[in-house]
């Protein structure tokens, strides 16, 4: 034992030298060290220094670095001792918080300490054997550890091992592969284990890559799609994309992205592969930037086809809507992911359009400048295709995810840039971003972001608005001018209200940009003026959104006059003329206009003008305040307090934007400001607006606390005094909540006092002797609602007088006040580093005047309480008594705010040593005495501490840190506030007393009694009662929000900095209030609330337990104490049947923090459960009710403790402390152990005893019983006890169903928990570390050198005889492993049971009779009692595999001769579906259970069972049973061995077509069987080749039933015939490299394939010639062609369907079209209809699609069917943008000829159709290619228009159309289609741009061109005109003064008349 402590000693002192130093400069100001990648920095703790100096602003002095360390290195050594000794729970646990809280204080450990940490919470996290619960918070605590990647660098300082975390999730979605399902093992948390994921993933080592392809690879198998889905998902939650440190090339992206976009394209039309997939490549692209060894293009780390394709990924998953396509996504093919679905990603927290935009950020480099095709110029098609689609107008499903996308991109630009700029983000030169890119990135994202903020789309504006932000911040030149364009108009109110809101928030948002940037900032002034009309009591939305940016402005500009002093300029008259010149510059040059500024204006004019503008603030402010006050007159009463309700949110925004308003005036203006507000507050009185008004006074005071005050308070008293003296204010009670009309003028002045002197720092002493005579004066005089005002009032000011915060709000620090405020101190960032806080730290004088205050108010109120409750007071109880109660809950309010009002003063130590035992053996004995309730079970427990005692009593160390203390205990004022602490505690005790004795009804007393016990625990050391921390936290933060910038810290204006300063305050002071000892008065205030929480008022009831719930937390010790009173009025509850005693019991024990400590202490567990067990029987719903959501908490007692728990021991060593703890690890140990034991035996003991209760009970009782049982009672070590074995397999033929479902899955639950235990060979260790030994199963070699291998194995399934059955699907299927798992098809022996487990199975068996298998047998053939369970209950048979199995090996009673005999019997005549169902789940277990069994018992059971299933399979299916024998099928087949059901799949392969038979169920049925057959055997089903001749020789079947059934087999059959089979992944991974950057092209179609299709459609072609044109009847054509459709629709739709591309062409095509001809029958035209819209939607690779374009020219342009050319032109859009970034430039050319040519087809829908297709295709196409298209087809339609005019008619003829006669000529025809044409091309071009404003400068030419040329035209022709012009007008309604401009006065004389009136005239 010495040796090993000796050696210990050593490892931790040489651990301790390589820690270096312990002294961490990481929060000091200053460089941040060398930033070398060796390991000497690790005992540096971050990797970059603090932005924010926490320490050193604070007001006192902090502890210092060294002690800091010890305390860390202290609760470290605590953890060690916790893990070491097994106390995870509570022990690990509570360090774990502690840790967590120091780390929360801005504390650092050095990296070492953090690396040592972070891996050994991974390692906790993961570890086998712990409880689920420790295991969730000890990942939570290594997210923590990893959270920021600047404290530990990835590959560098932290390496993590992907196994751990790999098996476990492997446990969830590859099930199989775990050979058995844990029912008793409880399982983590899938979530968690996915977010560890993306926090160990940056961990994990690259070098790693291969050895993960190796793991994980082989389980790809698109044959049983789920594992496609698993391996993908695996991939991405654990793929480590950091780059190799080494710079091996195995290792280097581009070496394996060739088999990953290999794998993506054997998954087509799914959505999850496309966002898995883009989920992985943005995080490769994020980590290779940085990257040396990574090369690096203008496509990123992708080649120009990778690229492409991702692209085309990217714009199938934004869904935008494309003419009549359907989706790009196949349901189908998602729906098979099955298990899979819990390794993706929550899509709210990872949006698609996250991962879109990471990848193209950061792919981008300056390389994209000059290459012709990049990331960058697709980013560009990319916007440019879909810029219609962000119109306000033209919203829909895609809205939100465009505009998310467009934020995430500027987002993620901003920060890369930022990041680059301050040299945070180390990255080769080269590929840094620059300014000519930067440039080119805005202009891309612009026009849409202009559209986006006008949305109707709450959350799609947002995004926009945040956009446009980063936008500006990036290039302030190209943003601010067109949105200043944009917003004049609209605030000036020319134009919708909406664009106004729009307006104001934009403003906002750019109000920081706008104002540091040179020459905007001009603007600013006349803005803030231009918004004030939007302060608006009619319309509060708005005025929200103008406070918020008056908010904005003012903390970015001082509103200071700067022209005085200054000759050269005078008032305001310069900036306005400016101003308006630019406003008419904007107006006149429309969207587009430049501003220049940054060269246009000169630095010194441009100073001259913002001087000359800041003349204007005074005329401003008086304007603000007037708005204000208006609003504040008008303001309507906000319904309920913290509804969210628009008034709500005005009073919270008002003083927001107040403080930073005013603490920006200059000290001219805010004397002017103070007496407006002066006179205001002191001539009204506006009820409604009072805390809006109260909370501006705050503001006002706190700017400058000695000006106001001295202004306000002496108004603010005098009109208190006149009010109570004069008008009798508050001299009267009044009932309800609400203030008297007489009252309103007291309650108004009394709130404004209460917030003008709360924390404004020591200048209320001034007025000292006015508040406290006040407060005295108003506490005699006050009675009813307004006293709980005066109480506030007085909480308020002992606030102010106590508390430490900050008195800071200025805008600048003092010297540049001092040196005097200039233009360049506009919108200046202050360093976080560099300033100077203004601290209020409470003086004497202070402290004096509070403890006064405190004394006199509160011995008043103690006074006043002794009088009400002895009878001594002049107010009596008798009558009503209601002034008594309002008396009393008057002075319970008063002492619970005066609790609150000075809780800082309180300490923790003095506060728990009043008259206290805190000794800790004085605790010892309360417990004893505490515990003195259990008299029954006293004895047996006296010997066994309970871990509660020692848990609460153990008082753990502590760790405080200064916290501006103010009070010594030696200080008579501190004895004195603790003196009447006590008293108060006391005087609440006598009140409680007294209520519940004589007034036990007056409930609202009891409400504010509990609040103030509430108070008297948990306010001590800070106000904890009033939440303030998380109060401040949260308004920070809000006010922080619009200041944060991506890749930039703490850029906020100087006030924000300041209040995060007080923030870190508060967290040192909330920090320290630990839980207290508890003393003599505590304990019996505690009991009182005990008393009270089973009380029989529901509010009394409810009030009691909240306030007992937050003492507990406050009180060391608490909770042993109160639950024995509470069980035994809970057990006095049920004795007596009385429901509150019992709702309050069960409430208070079993909702709260009591249950955790219960669940632990098994002195109270039982008898809860017992209590428990006897209330769920109440007859009473609301009972009822809260005991089944009681019930988890219950079943959660039982959960089995820890036994054992598997570490690493390195890990867990390394945080080894120095001195030797061994002795304390060895007495913590022998405490667990016993602590374990003691429970463990007392769960077995009640689990025994509650067996016999679920005898005698009714069903309900029974059931809930029966869980309880079972959790207390199922252990791995003891399995079950016998009287719990017989109550399960008795119960599961019991006769209610509900209980006999439950003990049917409780006795599965049993022998799987045998058979588990059986399988680890009886050790707990390989239990719980899922080591199973199965005797069957051995790892075969496979020949991966043989070429023919694969042949010989897939040959191997045809035949039935086999020396090894391999049951799982993948191997081999894309790439072979070294062995494959495989199983003996004659085992020589069974799992081997031990004498326990035998023992258990024999008890099972004697009971198991034939009896019992005749009951369940006609249990299983009942009706079921709602439709939802009439199907194969797969439950059923598992039971029945155990209880079979049993059969078999001659353990249980029944023989199989039995068995046999009432199947027989339950089947009968086989006519009623229900004996089918219950025959199928009977044979299918039998059939299941020879699984690993002797061939003899194996060869018994088929001759017996399956000539039964053939009789079936032949005769007896019918609709309603043929669901059962599916999955009785697929019970037996699934994820086996075909060979082990061979005479079933031989039976259904060898089935035939009869064409004879009139059968159609039967047929359809078999065929059904058979593909289930198929598809759940896959790739193994060798039986094909006969069975898909029979069906093609058959494809006219006349059966509609059959043809589908046939269809889908076909499909399901080709489908399966796909493998890879690579040698090894080494092969796969290379061979996918060498073919191309994408991979090898999957699913290429074999010759047989091929000829296969070629003769079905020449087959086809054949019928369609043999049938007559008109035919009625079906004939072999239209029922062949039914088959095949179908066939094919199953094969599109699914991932393989890139195998038919090549078909596409020449084949489909054609028949599709003429199967759409065939009007006589619909449901072919249907079916070939939707075959024909699938074709666009199918992925091709560039160049794959060449002759299918040519093919739909071909038929567009040469088809003597109109039908036809008009239904290719919907493919040709949707393949022209489904495939925008894979089409070469020729193939857009040939479409766009095209569909030109097709306008002047001869027919009308023809023309129409090109036309809509036309416009469509010029809207998605690239900016570059639509210029060119433009050019070309207007020069072209024009001239068609000019050369061709109408011959004018010759005078005096008639019209054809008047005399009916006149026939048109055909040359007359010929030009009117022409001309049309022409017209309709015209018009596509105008309508490509429904929403450019203004539009495009072309535009009005061709509408000119329409009107003058075209319009007078007979016919469609002018018809078409006058739709093209009118649409026009009406898509522009908005925005139609702005378009007007574009035209000139000529075009606008020649369109006028023809489509507007003339606005010329």
């Amino acid at each position: 034992m010495d040796s090993a402590r000796e050696r210990l000693a050593e490892v931790i002192a040489e651990l301790e030298r390589r820690d270096g130093t312990n002294n961490s400069r990481a929060t000091s100001p200053g460089a941040g060290g060398s930033r070398d990648e060796n390991t000497s920095n690790l005992s540096r703790s971050r990797n970059r220094p603090r932005t924010y100096p926490y320490f050193r602003y604070l007001p006192y002095k902090v502890e210092d670095e060294a002690q800091r360390q010890n305390n860390f290195q202290e609760m470290v050594s605590h953890l060690y001792v916790a893990v070491k000794a097994g106390d995870f729970s509570p022990g690990a646990l509570h360090w774990t918080r502690e840790i967590r809280n120091w780390l929360g204080l801005k504390f650092d450990p050095t990296k070492e300490q953090r690396i040592r940490l972070a891996t050994l919470y991974y390692e906790l996290a993961l570890a086998p054997g712990l409880d689920v619960t420790a295991a969730e918070r000890f990942s939570s605590m290594f997210m923590v550890l990893t959270k920021r990647k600047h404290y530990l660098r990835q590959g560098v300082d932290l390496t993590l091992d992907w196994r751990p975390l790999y098996r476990e999730l492997k446990a969830f979605v590859l099930p199989a592969e775990a050979d058995m399902v844990h029912t008793t093992n409880v399982r983590r948390n899938i979530r968690t284990l996915t977010k560890m994921c993306t926090f160990a993933q940056l961990y994990f080592d690259p070098e790693t890559i291969p050895d993960m392809l190796q793991e994980i690879l082989p389980y790809f198998s698109t044959s049983l799609t789920e594992n496609a889905f698993v391996v993908v998902g695996l991939f991405n939650l654990l793929f480590p994309t950091a780059p190799s440190r080494s710079g091996d090339g195995q290792v280097l992206p581009q070496r394996y992205l060739p088999a990953m976009f290999h794998l993506w394209s054997l998954m087509n039309r799914s959505r999850v592969f496309d966002t898995t997939f883009l989920d992985l490549f943005s995080r490769l692209a994020r980590d290779s930037l940085v990257s040396v060894d990574i090369s690096f293009s203008e496509c990123g780390i992708h080649t120009q086809e990778q690229t492409s394709l991702i692209f085309t990924a990217i714009l199938r998953m934004l869904d935008i809507p494309v003419g009549q396509a359907t989706s790009p996504y196949s349901g189908s093919v998602d729906i098979s992911a099955g298990l899979a679905i819990l390794l993706e990603r929550d899509p709210k927290k990872h949006p698609i359009a996250h991962h879109i935009a990471r990848w193209i950020v950061m792919s981008l480099s300056p390389a994209c400048l000059d290459a012709q095709t990049s990331i960058l110029t697709r980013l560009e098609g990319l916007m440019q295709a879909v810029e219609t689609f962000f119109h306000p107008s033209n919203s829909g499903g895609w809205t939100k995810t465009l505009h998310q996308l467009v934020f995430y991109l500027a987002d993620f630009f901003v920060m890369r840039w930022n990041r680059e700029q301050s040299g945070e983000l180390e990255m080769p030169e080269e590929r840094k971003l620059n300014g000519p890119l930067k440039r080119r990135f805005v202009l891309c994202l612009r026009e849409v972001v202009f559209m986006g903020i006008y949305s109707k789309s709450g959350s799609a504006m947002n995004f926009a608005l945040s956009t446009l932000a980063s936008l500006a911040y990036l290039e302030p030149d190209l943003i601010l001018p067109g949105a200043l364009q944009r917003i004049y108009p609209s605030m000036q109110g020319l134009v919708e209200v909406h664009r106004t809101t729009s307006s104001l928030r934009a403003l906002q948002v750019l109000s920081r940009t706008m104002v540091r940037a040179k020459g905007f900032r001009c603007h600013v002034t006349t803005m803030l003026g231009l918004a004030l009309p939007g302060i608006d009591a009619n319309d509060l939305e708005k005025t929200l959104y103008t406070l918020s940016y008056i908010q904005a402005v003012c903390y970015s500009i001082p509103l200071f006059d700067l022209t005085e002093g200054h000759e050269d300029v005078s008032g305001s008259i310069l900036a306005s003329q400016w101003v308006g010149s630019e406003v008419e510059r904007m107006d006149q040059e429309g969207v587009n206009v430049k501003l220049d500024y940054e060269d246009g204006l000169a630095e010194k004019d441009e100073e001259l003008i913002l001087r000359s503008s800041t003349s204007n603030f005074a005329e401003f402010v008086s304007a603000f305040l007037r708005k204000v006050f208006t609003l504040l007159e008008n303001l309507p009463d906000a319904a309920r307090v913290r509804s969210g309700s628009p008034e709500e949110n005005v009073v919270n925004t008002l003083p927001a934007a107040f403080t930073p308003l005013l603490a920006a005036l200059s000290p001219e203006l805010y004397s002017m400001a103070l007496n407006r507000f002066a006179d205001f507050v002191s001539n009204h009185v506006i009820h409604q607006a009072r805390d809006a008004m109260a909370f501006i006074c705050s503001a006002v005071c706190k700017v400058n606390p000695r000006k106001a005050l001295s202004r306000l308070v002496p108004d603010l008293i005098q009109s208190i005094r006149t009010e109570i003296d004069e008008n009798g204010a508050a001299s009267t009670r009044n009932t309800g909540a609400d203030v008297l009309p007489r009252d309103r003028g007291l309650v108004w002045s009394v709130s404004l006092l209460s917030m003008c002197v709360v924390h404004v720092g020591d200048a209320v002493l001034e007025h000292k002797s006015q508040l406290f005579d006040i407060a005295q004066y108003m506490q005699q005089k006050c009675k009813g609602m307004p006293t709980v005002h005066v109480s506030n009032f007085v909480h308020h000011l002992l606030l102010n007088l106590t508390g430490t915060y900050t008195v800071d709000f200025a805008q600048y620090e003092k010297d540049v006040y001092a040196r005097g405020i200039t233009p360049n101190d506009w919108g200046m960032i202050p360093d976080p580093q560099g300033i100077e806080i203004a601290w209020h730290v409470p003086s004497r004088k202070e402290l004096e005047f509070a403890v006064e205050l405190f004394k006199n108010q509160g011995q008043s109120a103690v006074q006043q309480l002794i009088a009400l409750t002895d009878g001594t007071s002049p107010i009596k109880r008798e009558g009503t008594g209601k002034e008594w109660s309002d008396e009393l809950s008057r002075n319970l309010v008063l002492i619970r705010l005066l609790l609150s009002g000075v809780s800082v003063l309180f300490e923790s130590e003095a506060v728990s040593s009043e008259t206290a035992s805190s000794s800790n053996e004085g605790m010892e004995v309360d417990m004893s005495l505490a515990n003195g309730h259990v008299p029954e079970e006293q004895d047996a427990e006296t010997s066994t501490v309970s871990i509660e005692e020692a848990d609460e009593n153990e008082i753990k160390p502590t760790y405080k840190y200064p916290a501006g203390r103010v009070l010594t205990d030696a200080d008579p004022l501190h004895k004195e506030i603790h003196h009447l602490r006590e008293q108060a505690g006391k005087i609440l005790h006598t009140v409680h007393q007294f209520l519940t004795e004589k007034q036990e009804d007056d409930v609202a007393c009891f409400g504010h009694l509990y609040n103030a016990y509430r108070s008297w625990f948990i306010d001590v050391g800070i106000e904890r009662s009033a939440h303030i921390l998380d109060r401040v936290t949260r308004l920070l933060a809000a006010d922080i929000h619009p200041y944060k910038l991506s890749g930039r810290r703490k850029q906020y204006p100087r006030p924000l900095l300041l209040r995060r300063a007080n923030v870190y305050h508060l967290q040192r002071v909330r920090h320290n209030s630990y839980p207290r000892p508890k003393t003599e008065l505590a304990k019996t205030l505690l009991l009182d609330l005990a008393q009270s929480s089973v009380s029989s008022y529901t509010e009394v009831r409810r009030n009691a337990q909240s306030a007992g719930e937050a003492a507990l937390k406050a009180i060391i010790g608490g909770r042993p104490l109160v639950i024995p009173s509470l069980l035994q009025a809970l057990e006095q509850g049920v004795k007596q049947n009385d429901f509150s005693l019992i709702k309050g019991g069960i409430y208070s024990l079993l909702f709260g923090s009591l249950s955790k400590t219960i669940g632990r202490d098994w002195r109270y567990a039982p008898r809860v459960i017992r209590a428990y067990i006897s209330a769920s029987t109440a007859d009473k719903p609301s009972v009822q009710k809260l005991c089944s959501t009681a019930m988890l908490q219950i079943v959660d007692f039982g959960r089995p403790l820890e036994r054992m728990v598997i570490l690493d021991e390195d890990v867990v060593q390394a945080i080894a402390p120095t001195e030797d703890v061994l002795e304390q690890i060895d007495k913590k140990r022998a405490k667990v152990t016993k602590k374990r034991r003691n429970a463990e035996t007392k769960m077995a003991a009640l689990s025994n005893e509650l067996v016999d209760l679920t005898k005698a009970s009714h069903w309900k009782k029974a059931s809930r019983t029966a869980i309880i049982v079972v959790t207390l009672g199922l252990r791995f070590e003891g399995i079950a006890s016998e009287k719990m074995v017989d109550m399960l397999v008795k119960g599961a033929i019991d006769s209610h169903p509900g209980l006999r479902a439950f003990y049917g899955s409780a006795l599965s639950a049993l022998f799987s928990l045998i058979d588990a235990r059986a399988t680890a060979q009886h050790r707990y260790e390989n239990y719980i570390a899922e080591k199973l030994y199965l005797p069957a199963k051995v790892y075969l070699q496979t020949k991966q050198a043989d070429p023919n291998w694969t042949d010989e194995y897939l040959a191997s399934f045809a035949n039935p005889e086999a020396e090894y059955y391999i049951d799982h699907d993948h191997p081999g299927w894309l790439v072979w492993d070294k062995t494959m798992p495989a199983y003996k098809a004659n085992p020589k022996k069974d799992i081997e049971y031990d004498d326990m487990e035998q023992q258990t199975l024999n008890r099972i068996g004697k009971i198991l009779t034939r009896e019992w298998f005749s009951t369940i047998f006609d249990y299983f053939k009942q009706e079921p009692r709602d439709a939802g369970a009439d199907r194969f209950r797969m439950s059923n048979a598992a039971l029945l595999i155990y209880a079979f199995e049993l059969v078999h090996s001659g353990t249980a009673a029944a023989t199989f001769a039995d068995i046999k005999t009432e199947t027989a019997r339950v089947f009968g005549d086989g006519t009623d579906k229900h004996q089918h169902r219950a025959t199928a789940e009977i044979l299918g277990a039998l059939l299941a259970t020879t699984k690993d069994k002797a061939v003899g018992l194996r060869n018994e059971v088929w001759e017996y069972a399956f000539p039964i299933v053939q009789q079936v399979f032949a005769d007896g299916l019918t609709p309603e049973n043929s669901s059962y024998w599916n999955t009785f099928l697929h019970l037996i087949l699934n994820a086996k061995d075909p060979r082990r059901s061979w005479p079933i799949v031989e039976s259904l392969a060898l089935f035939r077509l009869d064409m004879s038979s009139n059968a159609a169920f039967k047929e359809s049925s078999k065929i059904q069987l058979l593909q289930q057959c198929i598809t759940d055997i896959g790739w193994r089903f060798q039986l094909d080749k006969p069975v898909i001749q029979d069906f093609l020789a058959h494809l006219d079947h006349p059966y509609k039933g059959v043809r589908e059934a046939m269809g889908v087999t076909l499909a399901a059959l080709y489908r399966t015939r796909y493998h890879e089979s690579y040698k090894d992944v080494e092969t796969f991974v290379d061979s996918q490299r060498a073919a191309s950057s994408i991979g090898v092209a999957p699913y290429t179609p074999s010759q047989d394939f091929s000829r296969t299709m070629h003769s079905v459609f020449d087959r086809l072609e054949q019928w369609r010639q043999q049938r007559t044109p008109g035919q009625q009847t079906p004939s072999s054509y239209t029922s062949g062609g039914k088959t095949v459709l179908l066939w094919l629709d199953s094969a599109l739709s699914s991932f393989e369907c890139t195998e038919l591309l090549q078909f596409f062409p020449n084949i489909f095509l054609e028949q599709l079209l003429h199967m759409m001809d065939v009007k006589e029958d619909q449901e072919l035209q249907g079916l070939a209809y939707h075959v024909f819209r699938h074709i666009p939607n199918i992925p091709h690779r560039l160049g794959e699609d060449t002759e299918l374009i040519a093919s739909l020219i071909r038929i567009g342009t040469q088809s003597a069917l109109w039908h036809q050319r008009l239904r290719v032109l919907i493919n040709m859009q949707v393949i022209f943008f489904r495939r925008l970034f894979l089409l070469p430039r020729e193939q857009q050319q040939d479409l766009y000829d095209c569909v030109a040519t097709m306008l002047e087809d001869s027919q009308l829908e023809v023309r129409l159709g090109a036309a809509s297709t036309l416009s469509g295709m010029i809207r998605c196409s690239p900016l570059a290619m639509r210029s060119v298209m433009i050019e070309e087809l207007n020069q072209k339609f024009t001239k068609m228009l000019i050369d061709l005019p109408l011959p004018k008619k010759a005078k005096g003829t008639v019209s054809a159309s008047n005399t009916g006669t006149n026939t048109p000529t055909p040359e007359h025809s010929k030009l009117v289609l022409t001309r049309h044409a022409a017209v309709l091309g015209l018009g596509s071009l105008v309508q490509a741009f429904p929403y450019s404003s203004p539009p495009p400068s072309w535009i009005p030419g061709v509408l000119t061109t329409l009107a003058n040329k075209a319009n007078n035209d007979p016919g469609m022709v002018g018809k078409s005109v006058k739709s093209i012009l009118s649409d026009f007008k009406k898509t522009r309604q908005d925005t139609w003064q702005t378009d007007l401009k574009a035209f000139t006065k000529e075009q606008a004389e020649d369109l006028d008349g023809v489509l507007w009136r003339s606005y010329f005239v």
